[in-house]
């Protein structure tokens, strides 16, 4: 069996081995922390299984997800994040992953979300089931549902107080480019400052 995991972490990506193979014995690992290893590498193996996370510098893992699936990677997709469900769990699983798992779940929780995608279901979690119940038959919409995925992470950044050079750096975009994102989301979700932006994102548990 073969699982490919993609993290620019590597004391997270090992932790994740050692907790893979002590449930599967016969399994083939490979690592990725970058899009440009993820492109050199996807289309060696049949991959059983793969752990994508969200945030990472380059490309992100939305953006490496969506270019998955547009060259038709057929294998399950679990998503993973330090962010909350609430910020990319819908959007990852509309952009074609199989599942959404927050890195502080407990290790069981892992292991049941990548034996769920192996069986070829889909895993979310408890509280992100009720949520999505508790959300059918309402057509409301929150500020942020209209962002881009690139949008929607200079707006978590900034709403951490991070500075323009700074996520410019952390990303690997120009500060005129973030400067260009940090306008649209003012403009979108009709914020007339920072402060504004900052107390959105904590109201809405967007950021912690």
């Amino acid at each position: 069996m073969n699982i490919l995991i993609v993290d620019d972490h590597a004391i997270l990506r090992k932790g994740l081995i050692q907790l893979l193979l002590s449930e599967y014995k016969d399994l083939n690992i490979e690592e990725a922390s970058n899009s440009d290893e993820v492109n050199a590498i996807l289309h060696k193996l049949e991959w059983d299984c793969i752990l994508l996370d969200i945030s990472m510098p380059g490309k992100n893992g939305m953006e490496i997800l969506k270019q998955m699936r547009l060259d038709e990677v057929k294998a399950p997709i679990l998503m993973l994040s330090m962010h909350s469900e609430e910020q990319y769990a819908i959007r990852a699983l509309k952009a074609g992953a199989s599942g959404f798992l927050n890195k502080n779940s407990a290790p069981d929780e892992l292991i049941l979300a990548v034996k769920r995608l192996l069986s070829g279901r889909r895993y979310i979690s408890a509280t992100l089931a009720e949520n999505l119940a508790e959300s059918i038959g309402s057509k409301a919409t929150l500020k942020h549902d209209n962002l881009s995925d690139r949008e929607m992470q200079v707006f978590t950044m900034l709403a951490k107080g991070k500075a323009i050079g700074e996520i410019a750096e952390e990303i690997f975009l120009s500060a005129n480019t973030i400067k260009t994102y940090r306008s649209r989301v003012m403009e979108k979700m009709d914020f007339k400052n920072l402060s504004d932006l900052t107390r959105y994102a904590i109201e809405n548990d967007l950021v912690s």
